[in-house]
């Protein structure tokens, strides 16, 4: 249980801006090592940001007028405190894959650009589209549901950070060694370490299904699982593998699957 403590506080340390530092930070350690078996707890870092995103939505919604406006003012600034809460990480990575692969068809150059810290016209334009259509559905589920968009922001966190995890099993890493932050992540991650991820999941869901046993989750999972396949692909024949910026994209895109899928599963 010691371990499993450290490699979780690890992953937070990573993965969010929640602070892991002096004495504790000390106590959790750093090796390569370390970081490859925090892979497993991408899905339980979820739980965190989407316990503090369905909390504050489940208060915003009791104290605000009920008007159905409210649930875009929910979507806003759980948005908003997810985005505080990771320091971007996951839209960083969306950006730069967007540019890379937006800004050039060779390979070589597209890694590059990847590389740049700078946002270029694709990379700032699938932020914009991306958090436009987040925000639509989730202020379209909260209309519908609001119980379903509580439990669907704490869902959605957990669920997509189990699919990146399907490509550092499955694909090489093609990003800068000497210089990516998820090089170590990429060396490895193993079949146990894959079923603990699966663990977070499933213990997720199955608390969704006990205390909200309406919400549909077969839609979303099946929806973000279509996403993570196609982005898989597309990795494959452009970049021939993947890099930390693809992590982070086919996180937030399989969040907006996720979403969708549960948007559609609503309807009458």
């Amino acid at each position: 249980m010691t371990g499993f403590a450290r490699h979780y506080l690890l992953a937070v340390q990573f993965f969010t801006r929640i602070p892991v530092t002096g004495a504790l930070a000390a106590w959790v350690g750093f090796s390569p090592e370390q970081l490859r078996a925090s892979a497993a707890h991408f899905p339980g870092v979820g739980w965190l940001i989407g316990a503090v995103c369905g909390l504050l939505a489940a208060g915003l919604l009791a104290g605000l007028p009920p008007h159905p406006g409210a649930a875009l003012v929910v979507a806003a600034l759980t948005t908003v405190v997810s985005v505080l809460l990771t320091g971007a990480f996951h839209e960083d990575g969306l950006a730069d894959v967007a540019d890379g692969l937006g800004g050039s068809l060779v390979r070589e150059r597209a890694l590059d650009i990847m590389k740049d810290s700078r946002v270029g016209a694709f990379g700032a334009l699938a932020l914009v589209l991306v958090v436009t259509v987040k925000l639509s559905l989730l202020a379209l589920i909260g209309a519908v549901n609001p119980v379903a968009l509580c439990w669907g922001l704490f869902a959605a966190h957990v669920v997509s950070r189990f699919f990146p995890l399907l490509l550092i099993r499955s694909m090489r890493h093609v990003g800068d060694d000497a210089r990516s932050r998820s090089k170590p992540l990429a060396d490895r991650i193993s079949g146990t370490s894959l079923l603990v991820a699966a663990g977070w999941v499933l213990a997720a869901l199955l608390l969704v299904g006990w205390l909200a046993p309406v919400l549909p989750l077969a839609a979303p999972l099946l929806l973000g699982a279509v996403v993570t396949g196609l982005l898989r692909r597309w990795f494959a024949r452009r970049l021939g593998g993947f890099t930390g910026d693809c992590l982070g994209a086919t996180q937030q895109l399989a969040e907006v699957a996720f979403y969708l899928g549960l948007a559609l599963a609503l309807a009458p």
